[in-house]
């Protein structure tokens, strides 16, 4: 199975996630069902904030305890949306933000070289200078960079855009280990009653 950081909510809505990988694939993938059934009902374009709303009321329903910290990004007919969602549901929408364990080390390459009126080039060099930022400054923040571009025409998902501490040897066969090769060190026989209802008991020994 391959674990990406980056999920698929609509044709025009694109989620990060950073926290506990189940629970980040569980809730995105849950959120774009919701919004492709909404879209077959209304006929409409997924509108950003109807799928943070939506996340947001998931999220603060378990108090943080689903691990899933969110940032989505998205172009409706309302314009361009990039919000940030905690695991307990607190929401913000800004003009950047970073979130994971990482974070820290992204958001400071952000805060300095952000500035308005960027070219699509400057953002995804800003954007891929920031995650490498978080990859080598962080033991849990990955290994590759993954850029979504979303404009209102298209958009443009570039898997991998840059990876990093590949590894430098790999096994050419897998490990082979001949059948029943663990040994048995002790046994337990356990004896089982069944009792039917209404019925009579039906000893049973079950040996283990």
């Amino acid at each position: 199975m391959c674990i990406r950081d980056s999920h698929y909510l609509a044709p025009n809505i694109y989620c990060c996630g950073a926290g506990t990988a189940a629970d980040c694939e569980h809730v995105t993938e849950k959120m774009s069902s919701e919004l492709e059934l909404l879209r077959l009902n209304t006929g409409r374009v997924s509108r950003v904030m109807t799928a943070a709303s939506r996340l947001q009321w998931n999220l603060w329903q378990y108090r943080g305890n689903i691990g899933a910290a969110l940032i989505i990004a998205g172009v409706d007919p309302k314009g361009k949306w990039l919000a940030q969602l905690s695991p307990e549901g607190t929401t913000s929408y800004l003009p950047y933000c970073a979130m994971g364990s990482g974070s820290l080390a992204a958001i400071a390459i952000l805060e300095a070289k952000f500035r308005d009126g960027l070219t699509q080039d400057e953002a995804v060099d800003l954007v891929q200078e920031a995650i490498e930022a978080g990859i080598f400054h962080d033991l849990g923040s990955g290994s590759n960079v993954d850029v979504c571009i979303i404009t209102a025409e298209k958009t443009d998902y570039r898997r991998n855009y840059r990876v990093y501490n590949k590894k430098e040897w790999v096994k050419p066969t897998p490990y082979s280990f001949p059948p029943r090769n663990t040994p048995i060190l002790r046994e337990h026989n356990i004896k089982l009653e069944v009792v039917p209802v209404g019925g009579e008991r039906v000893g049973m020994e079950i040996e283990k």
